[in-house]
């Protein structure tokens, strides 16, 4: 077997399933107010369809990819593949809330292994001189996916109903699967035999649990308490990595290397402030607008749009200017875009809509490339695993507490209520309140882009 052909296949197989994983995110918010009238749900049961999706691939996606390092990545990413498609099947014929949600945790198991492998293999078979290359492809289907979500996700959803969106990544993994075994030859476990850190792998999930269901039980006593009990599991997690002897993160990382954590700060708190702000404009141009889940979905690419553009750039502009100004740059866009979103009411134009999407998805795409840059050029290349892993645990952890705070929000102005037109007021309060909290993570943001200093 040649290894042109076997990079090929490599660079096709990854850049799949880099699409498939945020398309999958960003389609089904647009499916949410369908799939909530069909099963009756209130506005915080709602978002867990979307949340426990996220939950389930922020928690497994370190532990997967460390596992890989150790096993094989090969042979996870098929697992992975093999559990998503499976899962994408029971999501699209769930009968019940309950069943959805629970299949839709499944199904973020799956993304973790296809998402903490994908990448890690491209910088295995790829050499230094090609492998920016590789991973811009990589990057521009992780954009492609969240583009083309609200748009064919409203496609579908109007026209064959929401189930279609899942069961449309069934032939898609089946499609992964067989290139995997016909074309995908070798294996790669640079950690083999190498111990697995599993007690540091249960203190992260529980912690995790522990912090997002906190969330969806506020104002209640209860809620506060789990979460700071996540708190502190986040804490004992790291105290415990620091001195076990493979850890599952290696906290070495970010002790000796300030650009390394700060640039992942900047990450976890950018994606915390903008990844629910599709999440709520899909609700309001659906409930408050009347947009059918099409032209929602239509309105909604303009950020990825103007994002998918402008990155690629960015990233060009991070090689000669300090990554830092850039990325920095692109932070305090955002925050202009999230404090313009805090004007929104029922009439507000769909121009205006529209415009601070386009500055949302600027700002983002001057920070996300150059921030990446950063991550990867600061550690060695036996760290780009690890490295590459991180960076993924930051979104995903990030987007995840985005939604948490939406769900908080909602709990607090909503409770459990299913969003009707009497209700619409209360919807807008509660989505005008958490983009005025978004506004404000995002300008502490801007501080930690700075914070993380020269890198030449």
């Amino acid at each position: 077997m040649s290894n042109a052909v076997n990079k090929r296949a490599a660079l096709l197989i990854a850049t799949l399933g880099s699409f498939l994983t945020p398309f999958m995110g960003s389609s089904v918010n647009i499916a949410l107010p369908s799939i909530g009238k069909e099963f009756a749900m209130d506005a915080v049961l709602l978002t867990w369809v979307a949340t426990s999706y996220l939950l389930a691939a922020a928690m497994f996606l370190v532990p997967f990819g460390r596992i890989a390092d150790i096993h094989g990545r090969k042979k996870i990413l098929t697992y992975g593949m093999l559990i998503y498609t499976v899962s994408s099947l029971l999501s699209g014929i769930s009968t019940s809330a309950i069943s959805l949600i629970s299949f839709r945790v499944l199904q973020g198991v799956g993304s973790a292994m296809i998402f903490g492998t994908g990448v890690a293999i491209l910088t295995s078979v790829f050499p230094v001189g090609e492998r920016g290359k590789a991973l811009g492809i990589n990057v521009a289907a992780t954009y492609l996916g969240l583009s083309l979500g609200p748009f064919l996700g409203g496609l579908l959803t109007q026209h064959l109903g929401w189930r279609s969106i899942f069961l449309v990544n069934v032939p898609l993994g089946l499609m992964v699967i067989a290139l995997i075994f016909w074309k995908l030859k070798g294996e790669w476990a640079e950690a083999k035999g190498e111990r697995f850190d599993f007690t540091g792998s249960i203190i992260y999930s529980l912690a995790l649990i522990g912090i997002m269901y906190g969330f969806s039980l506020l104002p209640a006593m209860s809620g506060a308490w789990l979460i700071l009990i996540g708190i502190l599991g986040i804490l004992a997690f790291v105290k415990w990595e620091m001195r076990a002897k493979s850890p599952v993160l290696n906290m070495k990382l970010f002790r000796n290397n300030t650009v390394f954590a700060f640039s992942n700060l900047a990450a976890l708190i950018n994606y915390s402030a903008t990844f629910a702000v599709a999440f709520l404009l899909s609700l309001y141009l659906q409930y408050i607008k009347g947009f059918s889940p099409q032209n929602a979905g239509l309105v909604l690419v303009s950020q990825p749009v103007v994002m998918a553009i402008f990155s690629p750039l960015a990233g060009r502009l991070s090689d000669r200017i300090e990554p830092r100004v850039v990325a920095s740059a692109g932070m305090a866009l955002t925050v202009v875009s999230l404090s313009l979103f805090t004007f929104l009411q029922h009439e507000t134009s769909l121009t205006f809509i529209i415009g601070d999407l386009m500055l949302l998805g600027f700002g983002l795409a001057l920070f996300s490339s150059p921030n990446t840059n950063a991550v990867m050029s600061s550690v060695e290349n036996r760290s780009y695993g690890v490295a590459s892993a991180t960076v993924g645990t930051m979104r995903l952890a990030g987007q995840m507490l985005s939604m948490g705070i939406a769900m908080l929000v909602f709990a607090l102005y909503l409770g459990r209520v299913q969003i009707t037109p009497e209700y619409y007021l209360v919807f807008l309060r509660g989505a005008k309140t958490a983009f005025i909290i978004f506004a404000a993570i995002c300008f502490g943001g801007v501080f930690a882009s700075l914070a993380r200093g020269k890198m030449r």
